[in-house]
């Protein structure tokens, strides 16, 4: 610890002077005592003295040559990796210091102009990178300009790591320890911004292979869909011997991908609608057109799953166009429970007798026999909610009918064009596909490792809708373990408690091309379900601007507890962590001269000068948004645990010789077939999948005679 108010490392090393004297005369005494007029005894303890001395004093010359030479140059540091370090009770998040106000004045201390030439590169340095441009299109000398791009880090014509920025901010702390974060603190979710290319998904690797080996149950999501992102964390479940448990959705590939049902799974029947609708705008007059639209899609929803089927969009979509075949299915389907022994001979003698002229203007078109139908329950006393609403239905005018699905219509022609529909709305009987069906509570029971690239790039609404639709059945699934745990899982019998919730991290990449209203309770109410997420994103405005909503966008923000800053380019940005510090005490050493002369002429003093130096303190932020957006790449900061303000770098990768990490995306998807092991399907046991054990309908289906 330094006693002094000023530390001046930038400075030359003046102890080497003073440590080669030492050494000089350590060594005469040593071998030459006699020139020195000593006995042989007492110079070679002066000698052992003076050596202690020149080595205390070198280690002091030392200290200020690493720090100036660490200044100049960006340290790189890279891990293969088989050699990350996992804890179950740490999170491993690279290397680095906890900043303090030494840090921020030694900061300052570089901005000063007498230290210059501390901190910029040298003459070589600058001198080679001028060779380089000036070389390397003339013959003969091409050559030496690609040597001048390749010297190692050591030499002084080295190019340095090319992670621009300035090494000052990591420089400042020569002395840096591994950074670890206690796991109890990811349920209160971690926020990582940085603009493009800085090195947030190099974090996100470090993070997913850790969660990975630790066994939790890890879902990525990646809008983007890139591949390497993608063939990092299979190796990471390869490494872990979890390849069984991998699942990748892809968007993008939809003929090596998994599949998955958006609106299949659900606690409450009323969720199909919302998840569909939420996609819909709701800005003016929009939002009469998006009440309406869930009003009918749920009426759709709830016909299906009292008809025992599983709705998807493809579903959803035929009879969003056309409502008629479902209201026949589902009044025939009623009227055999409950209707008379005779009603299919009365509904046909309707049927034969209906004229379409006579037909009021909303049920031409219409079939015969659905007018028929649709005639003989008003005429019964056979009440039933379901269909009530498909009636309501099937009498809307057609004209009419269309302008106001029509919102909601488009959004269904994407979500069911081309091969990505088979992905979204799976065929459960289709025997002949490959492709693996998952469930999240399947995933979870299983903890699984799912992999969502949602290809964002080729369809911005389709990625969205997707991507909104799993968090609002993710929302669903951390409801049901508030409830029940994994009891269904273990086959405990209804009633008993909870047990203990699996870790599940959830990694949310380019997290402004995926929130919406189902992302904030996953935030704020499903971290006592287990749930920890870490979402990353390039700056605060673009989640602003997806929510449409500041306010929102604050109620975002204060969910997540813990911040990791790269590089950023927004000024905004940068302060939602610079405003969270407080300000710091830093000195500043001037300079004073002066020299006046004497007015008495007896005094016998011609002139006076004075000479000093003046410390003068200063109040400043502990760091400003400037610092911010000078971060090399892979570095950041971070406030951890309560607002600790620490200082990171990430590792480099090192794959080369990563045996782990596939070729290609076909070995992926290979291993997948050969690993998938089916659980049990609701389509392969006798009672349909929304039906409990005593024969009556699941609580909040919406089916008739559900309990509760």
């Amino acid at each position: 610890m330094n006693p002094h108010p000023v530390e001046a490392l930038l400075r030359p090393a003046v102890e080497l002077w003073s440590a080669l004297a030492a050494f000089t005369a350590a060594a005469v005494a040593w071998l030459a005592p006699w020139a020195l007029m000593m006995p042989p005894g007492v110079a070679r303890g002066t000698a052992c003295a003076l050596a202690g001395f020149a080595a205390w004093r070198a280690r002091q010359a030392w200290r200020v040559l690493r720090y100036r030479r660490g200044l100049r140059r960006l340290r790189t540091w890279r891990l293969a990796p088989g050699r990350l370090p996992v804890s179950p009770r740490k999170l491993f998040i690279g290397r680095g210091f906890r900043w303090t106000a030494l840090h921020t004045q030694r900061l300052r201390d570089t901005l000063r102009p007498e230290v210059r030439r501390y901190v910029q590169p040298g003459a070589l340095h600058q001198w080679a990178r001028r060779r380089e441009i000036d070389w390397e299109s003339r013959p003969g000398l091409g050559r030496l300009a690609g040597l001048l791009c390749k010297c190692c880090g050591g030499s002084p014509l080295s190019p340095g790591a090319g992670a621009g920025g300035n090494p000052a901010l990591h420089a400042v702390e020569p002395r840096e320890q591994a950074v670890w974060m206690d796991l109890g603190e990811r349920a209160g979710h971690t926020l990582v911004l940085g603009t493009t290319r800085v090195g947030k998904t190099r974090l996100a690797e470090l993070l997913i292979a850790q969660d990975i080996r630790r066994g939790d149950v890890v879902i990525v999501f990646d809008p983007k869909g890139d591949a390497g992102l993608l063939r990092r964390v299979y190796a990471e479940a390869r490494r872990a011997g979890r390849t069984g448990a991998f699942y990748m959705f892809h968007l993008g590939y939809p003929g090596i991908s998994a599949r998955y049902n958006a609106i299949g799974n659900f606690s409450r029947i009323t969720e199909v609608a919302t998840r569909i609708a939420n996609q819909l705008p709701s800005q003016g007059n929009s939002a009469a057109f998006k009440e309406f639209a869930w009003r009918f899609v749920n009426i759709i929803a709830r016909a299906l799953v009292a008809l025992g089927r599983r709705p998807d969009y493809r579903q959803v979509r035929r009879y969003i166009n056309d409502i008629e075949p479902l209201f026949v299915e589902y009044a025939e389907a009623h009227l055999r429970r409950h209707g008379a022994r005779d009603w299919q001979e009365q509904v046909s003698g309707e049927a034969a007798g209906i004229r379409e002229r006579n037909l009021p203007a909303a049920l031409r078109g219409r079939s015969a026999r659905a007018v028929a139908l649709m005639r003989y329950l008003h005429g019964q006393d056979l009440y039933d909610p379901v269909l009530e609403g498909l009636v309501s239905a099937f009498k809307y005018d057609r004209t009419y009918f269309d302008k106001i699905v029509s919102s909601v219509g488009p959004l269904m022609e994407k979500l069911t064009t081309g091969k990505i529909a088979e992905l979204i709305s799976p065929d459960y009987l289709d025997r002949e596909d490959p492709r693996p069906i998952f469930e999240w509570m399947e995933v979870i029971r299983r903890r699984g490792i799912v992999y969502v690239g949602l290809d964002a790039l080729s369809d911005t609404t389709v990625a969205g809708a997707v991507g909104n639709s799993m968090f609002a059945d993710l929302v669903s699934v951390a409801g049901h373990l508030y409830k029940h745990g994994l009891q269904d899982a273990s086959g405990d019998a209804p009633g008993t408690p909870p047990g203990p919730f699996p870790s599940i991290s959830m990694h949310a990449d380019e997290f402004n091309e995926l929130i919406g209203d189902e992302f904030v309770p996953l935030l704020n109410k499903a971290g006592g379900a287990g749930f920890q997420v870490t979402a990353y994103t390039q700056t605060w405005s673009d989640v602003e601007a997806r929510i449409g909503s500041r306010a929102k966008a604050g109620q975002v923000a204060g969910n997540f507890n813990t911040l990791v800053m790269l590089r950023v380019k927004e000024l905004a940005t940068a302060e939602m962590l610079t405003g969270q510090l407080p300000r710091v005490e830093v000195f500043s050493l001037m300079s004073v001269s002066g020299v006046d002369d004497s007015s008495d002429p007896g005094s016998g003093i011609d002139f006076r000068s004075r000479n000093e130096d003046r410390i003068s303190v200063s109040e400043v932020p502990m760091l400003s948004p400037a610092e911010l957006v000078a971060l090399p790449k892979g570095q950041a900061f971070a406030l951890l645990e309560g607002g600790q303000l620490w200082k990171l770098r990430m590792p480099l990768p090192d794959s080369g010789a990563d045996r782990f990490l596939p070729q290609d995306l076909d070995e992926i998807a290979r291993d997948m077939e050969r690993a998938y092991v089916p659980g049990n399907p609701w389509h392969r046991v006798h009672e349909p999948w929304w039906m409990e054990a005593d024969g009556s309908p699941l609580a909040g289906t919406g089916v008739p005679g559900a309990h509760g």
